[in-house]
């Protein structure tokens, strides 16, 4: 029985890394699998996930208005060996595209594989994530540490000097020269003194 999993965690917790090695379990045995990551992730060349380990492969670049459901019904049709679905990035997803996946695995009977963070650097949900955290079949934490060794669940996001900061959009991508994982103690005591800081010269 397919099943929608959605693993989740921290920034730089080996999410790209663990996605590959399972893409790899796949196809080692015969079965095909169909990658993609979101088009607004361009740190790398154009449709291929990286991980920070240097492992690569190539992968689907999708935007919002990307039907994932269409596009594995029409792949089946001519790759009877395809077996799994693999997302990186998948906070990105929109509402649309995560029901898109339940269908996958419901209908077309094909295990949906989803990569992500639940949360932004601000600690609001990303639309992808909130979704899968609802429709998921199996939800897996990968696990990080903050700087003072407890588990990282928030995402902070610095600016070039290495400061935690509190405005701006909600997605820009980055790796660890924009972001760093923290638990959800260290990530409020930031945000808090950065309130301070800003009272201070309002």
């Amino acid at each position: 029985m397919a099943k929608l999993y959605f693993y989740y965690s921290a920034m730089n917790a080996g999410k790209s890394a663990m996605l590959l090695q399972s893409s790899y379990n796949y196809e080692e045995r015969g079965m095909k699998t169909l990658l993609f990551i979101p088009a607004i992730d361009k740190r790398y060349k154009e449709g291929e996930i990286h991980s920070r380990i240097g492992l690569k492969a190539s992968a689907i670049s999708f935007h919002a208005d990307f039907n994932f459901y269409e596009y594995t019904r029409e792949v089946i049709r001519h790759e009877a060996s395809l077996r799994c679905i693999l997302i990186d990035e998948a906070q990105f997803l929109t509402h649309k595209q995560t029901l898109e996946l339940t269908n996958i695995v419901d209908h077309l009977n094909l295990p949906v594989l989803a990569y992500g963070i639940r949360s932004d650097f601000r600690g609001e949900p990303f639309e992808g994530s909130k979704y899968l955290l609802t429709l998921a079949d199996n939800l897996v934490e990968i696990k990080t540490i903050c700087f003072c060794g407890r588990k990282a669940i928030m995402n902070a996001r610095m600016n070039a000097e290495g400061e935690i900061i509190s405005k701006g959009n909600q997605i820009e991508i980055g790796g660890n020269d924009k972001y760093i994982s923290m638990c959800r103690k260290h990530f409020f005591d930031a945000l808090q003194r950065i309130e301070k800081k800003e009272a201070a010269f309002a």
